[in-house]
C-alpha cells in the first residue's frame, strides 16, 4: 500500500468549531511547542519513494497528517530552501539560483536574509534552534564564516564542495573549523548530530527547533558532475531489479510538453536501463533517511512529555523526475513530479492517519510554524498557516484556497552520466528553462498553466491527465474547445491574469490574488471569475504574461507587464458570507 501523499496550507482564520474542540486541538496554553523539521534533498512524491520508507510511515505518516497537494514554489534546492525559511516567494527573496550571481549563500547574505529568517525569528520568540546537514548551496569551506549563518544555538553543517559526497562529506560544528569525514556515511553523521542536539535541547528545558537535513536522495555531485545517489554499504544490495515507475508520461511514444522538452527524442533501452538503476540507487539512499526518522522518534519517546508537545515535520526541498517526458533525471521543470512533494506532520492536535488535499506550498511553512508557536504573523509573508489541526481543517471543507504560484529562472540541470546523443544529457549543462507557472486546484477543477520565456504556453486538466500529456492550450483558441464546461479561451484569460498577479505579488496579493484583481470582493475563486460579465475585462482590458528574453535570474525588464489591472466595472455586491479565499 502506497504511503499517503503530502498536503496542506493556510489559514489564520480560526475554525468555526466549538470551544471544546479548539481546546482539544491546541497545545497546552502558555507552553510553546517544539519542532523537529526533517528536510530531504530532491525527494519525489509521485514516483513512490515514500512507499520504501516503512519507518517514516510507522512513526509519522500513521501518527500524523499527510498533505497530498503540497508544492515547492521553485523546483531547485537553494531558492526553495530560502523561500521555505522566509515565507516569501523566490521573486521576493531574489534568491533564484544555486550559484552566484543569482543565488547561493552569498546571494542570501547580500539580500539581507541572514538577519531576517526563521531561526532568527524563533530565537526572538524564546526558542533554542539547532540545525544539522545541508543548509543551502554555496555555504562552503570558504564562505561558512563570512559571516556564520545567524539565528542558531547549535549547528553542524555540511559544507560545499563536499556536501553531496556521501562517503567524504565536510562538516562544520558551531564556529569550529571545517572537518572532513572520509569513509563515514553522511546520513549517519546527520543522524548522530541530530541526536546530540535533541539531547541538548531537551536538557535546556526551553522550546526548541531542530532542523535535520540529510542529502539523500540527491545525486552524488563532484565538480559539477551529477552521478547516481550512493546508498550506505549496508543497503546497497536491497531491492534488486527495482525499476523506475512506468508512469503514463514515462518515455512516451509521442513527444510531450513545450519548449525544449518537446524536442527530446525517445530514450533507447540502454538509457532506460540506466534510469532504472538511477532510480533504484535513489531509493536505496533513502533507507538511511528512514533509519534517521526512526532514531529521532525513538529518542523523543524516551521523553514522552517532550514528544507530546513536539511537531515532527517531514518534507523535501523539491521533487524529481526520472524519464518522464523523455527527460534525463532531474528537477527544475514545470511538471508535477518536480513540484508536488511530500509534506507530513505529526504533533499536538494533529489527526492520525489523515490525508488532506488543500493545495499548499513551501511559502506556507514559516507562517505555519509561527501559528503553532503562537508568534504573530508577519504582514509581508507571502504564505499563510496550513490547516494542521482538525479544527482548522473543518474550516476549509467548504471554502478553501485554490492557487499555488510556481516560478523558475535559468538553465535546466539534467543529471546522470549516460551518453548525450539525443537520448540523454551527459554533463548537466541544460538550456534556459525560465518559466512562470500556476496550479489552480479545487474539488471541481485541477489545472496547470505555464508560460515559458519563449512565450510558449501549456495548459493541462490534471484530473484526467495527471501526466500532462495533452497540452490543451494548443487547441484553446478553437471556438468549440471547452474545459469543465467553460470556453477554453475564456478560461485561459482568467488563468493568465491570475498568473500575472502572482508573478510579481507581495504579501497580501500573494495570499489573496483574486482580491487584487477584484478589490471590491465579489470574486474569490476561479469559478466566480468565469462569470460572463468579466469576459471583456479578462480578454481585452488585462495585460498578458510575456517575456522579451530568456535570462538567468529575476530581471523584471525582461518579464513583460508588471502586475495586473484591477477590475473597475459595475459593482455586483459581495458574497453573503466570508469565504476561505478571503485569506488565501
Amino acid at each position: 500500500m502506497k504511503a499517503l501523499l503530502g498536503l496542506a496550507c493556510l489559514v489564520s482564520l480560526r475554525a468555526a468549531a466549538t470551544r471544546n474542540e479548539e481546546e482539544q486541538e491546541k497545545p497546552d496554553a502558555g507552553k510553546q511547542p517544539n519542532f523537529v523539521f526533517i528536510i530531504t534533498d530532491d525527494q519525489d512524491l509521485l514516483l513512490d519513494s515514500l512507499e520504501y520508507q516503512p519507518l517514516l510511515k510507522r512513526h509519522i505518516t500513521d501518527q500524523g497528517t499527510t498533505f497530498s497537494k503540497h508544492y515547492c514554489t521553485i523546483s531547485i534546492c537553494c531558492p526553495s530552501r530560502v523561500s521555505l525559511l522566509t515565507g516569501r516567494a523566490a521573486h521576493n527573496t531574489n534568491v533564484t539560483d544555486v550559484n552566484a550571481p543569482y543565488g547561493g549563500y552569498t546571494k542570501f547574505l547580500a539580500e539581507g536574509w541572514n538577519d531576517n529568517y526563521l531561526p532568527v525569528w524563533l530565537q526572538q520568540a524564546g526558542y533554542n534552534t539547532y540545525y544539522t546537514g545541508k543548509l543551502m548551496n554555496g555555504h562552503s569551506t570558504t564562505t561558512y564564516n563570512k559571516p556564520f549563518p545567524a539565528g542558531w544555538t547549535g549547528t553542524n553543517f555540511f559544507l560545499d564542495p563536499a556536501t553531496y559526497i556521501y562517503y567524504n562529506v565536510t562538516m562544520q560544528r558551531n564556529q569550529d573549523a571545517p572537518k572532513a569525514y572520509p569513509g563515514e556515511y553522511s546520513t549517519d553523521l546527520v543522524t548522530a548530530a541530530s541526536l546530540v542536539f535533541l539531547d541538548e535541547a531537551i536538557s535546556e528545558g526551553k522550546p526548541f527547533f531542530v532542523g535535520v537535513a540529510p542529502i539523500g536522495p540527491h545525486s552524488e555531485t563532484i565538480k559539477g558532475q551529477f552521478n547516481p545517489a550512493v546508498p550506505a554499504d549496508r543497503h546497497k544490495d536491497l531491492f534488486p531489479g527495482l525499476k523506475a515507475p512506468r508512469t503514463a508520461n514515462f518515455n512516451p511514444d509521442t513527444a510531450s510538453g513545450a519548449s525544449w522538452i518537446k524536442t527530446l527524442q525517445k530514450l533507447n533501452q540502454t538509457v532506460v536501463d540506466y534510469l532504472d538503476e538511477f532510480y533504484r540507487l535513489r531509493i536505496l539512499s533513502l533507507q538511511a533517511v528512514d533509519e534517521l526518522v526512526d532514531s529521532i522518534v525513538r529518542r523523543l519517546e524516551e521523553s514522552p512529555e517532550v514528544l507530546e508537545n513536539t511537531y515532527i515535520i517531514y518534507t523535501t526541498d523539491n521533487g524529481f523526475h526520472v524519464g518522464q517526458h523523455r527527460l534525463a533525471p532531474g528537477k527544475t521543470c514545470p511538471i508535477e513530479e518536480d513540484l508536488n512533494i511530500p509534506f507530513i506532520v505529526r504533533g499536538p492536535g494533529v489527526e492520525k492517519g489523515k490525508t488532506v488535499s488543500v493545495p499548499t506550498s513551501h511559502t506556507d511553512i514559516a507562517p505555519t510554524i509561527f501559528e503553532l508557536a503562537g508568534i504573530p504573523l508577519q504582514d509581508d509573508f507571502d504564505g499563510l498557516p496550513m490547516p494542521i489541526t482538525k479544527a482548522q481543517q473543518e474550516a476549509v471543507k467548504e471554502y478553501k484556497t485554490e492557487h499555488v504560484n510556481i516560478e523558475f529562472w535559468g538553465r535546466s540541470i539534467p543529471e546522470g552520466g549516460f551518453p548525450g546523443d539525443g537520448s540523454g544529457v551527459v554533463d548537466g549543462s541544460g538550456v534556459n528553462n525560465t518559466y512562470k507557472s500556476l496550479r489552480v486546484i479545487s474539488e471541481g477543477y485541477d489545472l496547470a498553466y505555464t508560460v515559458w520565456c519563449s512565450n510558449e504556453h501549456e495548459l493541462y486538466e490534471m484530473k484526467s491527465d495527471p501526466g500532462q500529456m495533452v497540452n490543451l492550450y494548443e487547441t484553446s483558441n478553437r471556438g468549440n474547445s471547452s474545459i469543465y464546461g467553460w470556453e477554453a479561451q475564456k478560461l485561459v484569460s482568467r488563468l493568465d491574469a491570475l498568473l500575472l498577479t502572482l508573478k510579481t505579488c507581495k504579501g497580501a496579493s500573494c495570499r489573496r490574488p483574486w482580491s487584487a484583481l477584484h478589490p471590491k470582493g465579489d470574486v474569490l475563486s476561479l469559478e466566480q471569475a468565469m462569470d460572463p460579465k468579466f469576459d471583456k475585462f479578462y480578454a481585452e482590458d488585462q495585460n498578458k504574461v510575456s517575456f522579451s528574453a530568456c535570462v538567468g535570474g529575476y530581471i523584471t525588464d525582461y518579464e513583460g507587464a508588471v502586475g495586473s489591472k484591477p477590475f473597475s466595472g459595475e459593482y455586483y455586491g459581495i458574497p453573503r458570507q466570508a469565504r476561505w479565499e478571503d485569506w488565501t
